[in-house]
């Protein structure tokens, strides 16, 4: 009879007497267990690293069928376990692949339970096979100890005998430790089951609060029904104007001397679709006895669209042009949200006064515009201004001011008047009148 003592007892008896467990190979000591081939648990007490323990592993055969030595970790595997029980994931994985336990390590949710069994801090492990002296099955009761323990080597296959179910006893520390625990169970949830609630949902009061609304929808459209107050109509009819006169879009232009767009022509330019010369438009306005120009023009703008039933609609839309934010501060607080157009010279000394003094980040805010002639050479600060130049190359495919063909201002204006409308319904959609 083999007074071999069994291998997961001795581990942990070494670990509770809290002697040191040293590596062995062909060559003798050795560092780590990588290297090693036999681990020393005493020093009488030396067995190969591949030696099956009793811990049999999740994916093994059922408990009362043969079972073989691939269905139990080895102690290399379980000392493994116990060496690395505060390691993370990511290094205690790292370490068992370059000790070749890649597939054959305790699982990571196993670690901390057979840890703790090693120490002795608990006194039963899930998956340890018990030895036939520790077992309370009443004696005569199958399976035996060959059909639950590793086979040996040499030992022969499965018995022909078939195994024969035993009843199974629940335990009472086992019992405990289910109940606690499923209390402390959190259950999933997936996107059917979240939305319903832990309690039923009540929405009697929401259908009470729109019942009487939908009651007088539904007399309104009665034929012979009492229309609403005519007060209450007026009150609306000046709200809804007070709120349209604060929507009107805002456009900046640039108070330098060489500015192209100027508040003299800025009226018969963007209205008309026609440009004066600054120098000219200016005089003239002297001439007529304004010697300042105005701070603030309203530029009344006709679109033409397609309605539903087919028929071409014209519609009138009010743009106000400024040159300044002092003008600007007129318009309240909030009169940069209403800012939709920048027209620049190319000067950033144009910008210090603004919200947003940085050109990159102002023409992110607005639109903006460079204007010039279109023989002048290229601009290069403006290069990543982001804004669009209204200036022409051949064969005149783009918008342009040309000094000496003047026919082609109205193709420049649908230019402008067509991107800005692009910008303002992708950036502030709220100012677009209809």
């Amino acid at each position: 009879m083999s007074t071999t003592p069994d291998p997961l007892n001795a581990l942990r008896d070494a670990i509770r007497a809290k002697k040191g467990v040293t590596y062995a190979n062909g060559a003798g000591s050795c560092a780590s267990l990588a290297a090693a081939t036999h681990i020393v648990l005493a020093p009488a007490l030396t067995l190969p690293k591949a030696t099956p323990t009793r811990l049999r592993k999740p994916d093994a055969a059922a408990p009362g069928a043969q079972a073989g030595a691939g269905d139990f970790f080895r102690l290399d595997a379980v000392l493994l376990a116990w060496l690395l029980r505060d390691a993370s994931v990511g290094e205690y994985m790292r370490t068992a692949r370059e000790a070749g336990l890649l597939g054959a390590f305790v699982s990571n949710t196993e670690r901390r339970g057979v840890a703790e069994w090693l120490d002795g801090k608990t006194s039963q492990c899930k998956g340890i096979v018990p030895l036939e002296s520790d077992s309370t099955t009443p004696p005569g009761t199958p399976p035996s100890r060959s059909a639950l323990l590793p086979a040996a080597a040499g030992q022969a296959g499965g018995s022909t005998a078939s195994a024969v179910k035993r009843r199974h006893v629940p335990d009472a520390a086992d019992a405990d430790v289910v109940k606690k625990i499923k209390q402390n169970e959190v259950e999933l949830s997936d996107r059917t089951s979240v939305l319903r609630g832990t309690k039923p949902n009540n929405f009697n009061n929401v259908r009470l609060i729109y019942a009487e609304k939908l009651k007088k929808l539904k007399e309104a459209s009665k034929p012979g029904a009492v229309p609403p107050p005519a007060a209450a109509s007026k009150s609306d009819a000046k709200s809804q104007l007070r709120k349209a006169r604060n929507m009107q879009p805002i456009i900046m232009i640039s108070s330098s001397p060489t500015s192209l767009i100027t508040m003299y022509n800025v009226r018969r330019f963007l209205q008309e679709a026609s440009f004066d010369n600054p120098s000219d438009a200016r005089a003239r306005a002297i001439a007529e006895g304004n010697t300042r120009p105005e701070d603030v023009i309203p530029i009344y703008r006709k679109r033409t669209h397609i309605d539903t039933s087919g028929q071409e609609r014209e519609t009138s839309g009010k743009y106000v042009v400024v040159d300044g934010v002092e003008a600007l501060a007129k318009f309240g607080t909030d009169a940069w949200d209403r800012v939709v157009a920048v027209l620049t010279t190319g000067q950033a000394w144009q910008f210090k006064p603004y919200k947003w003094n940085e050109p990159k980040t102002l023409f992110h805010h607005v639109k903006g515009f460079y204007v010039s002639w279109a023989n002048d050479p290229p601009n290069t600060k403006i290069t990543d201004w982001n804004v669009t130049e209204l200036k022409a190359r051949p064969p005149f495919a783009q918008p342009l001011i040309d000094q000496h063909r003047r026919h082609v201002d109205k193709s420049v204006v649908a230019s402008f008047w067509k991107t800005l409308d692009a910008w303002t319904l992708a950036n502030k959609p709220w100012l677009i009148q209809s």
